[in-house]
């Protein structure tokens, strides 16, 4: 399971020309799924996620997270996160995993994260045409994947 983590002052979703969902202070993160992730991956990426210091302190230090700063979370699932460019120059995307495998997941993914921060997660809708406008704070992205329920 692969993340791109992204602090932002704002997000906001836009599907057919209508907002979705949005956020104010907090991390967008594109998550994708491939063959072999397990519901233990989702849980350990999804507690590393809540859990980043990269949030300034008092000293001007990345030192707080989401709950700390009152953080909000967007959730977009991204199957091109498992993009294969080694040959040629059309992607690939057989390490994608397919939606019935990366929906469960990516549903179990979401659920953790709103345990972990409650009223504070919004999502995407699994595999609409979205367009995402942004505010990236710093700018501030961190590329993270699970493995095996362990962060790589």
């Amino acid at each position: 399971m692969r993340a791109i983590v992204q602090r932002v002052k704002s997000s906001s979703l836009v599907i057919d020309g209508e907002e979705y969902s949005s956020i104010n202070k907090g991390f967008m993160v594109l998550l994708g799924v491939t063959y072999g992730d397990t519901e233990k991956d989702a849980k350990t990426l999804a507690e590393k996620i809540v859990k980043l210091r990269v949030f300034e302190d008092d000293q001007g230090k990345m030192n707080l997270s989401l709950n700390d700063v009152g953080g909000e979370l967007q959730l977009v699932s991204q199957f091109t996160l498992y993009a294969n460019c080694k040959d040629g120059n059309r992607p690939a995307f057989i390490d994608a995993a397919k939606p019935d495998v990366s929906v469960p997941l990516y549903e179990k993914f979401v659920e953790y994260c709103k345990e972990l921060l409650p009223n504070k997660v919004v999502t995407g809708v699994f595999g609409a045409d979205m367009k995402i406008n942004l505010i990236n704070d710093g700018p501030v992205t961190i590329i993270l994947e699970s493995k095996d329920g362990k962060i790589l």
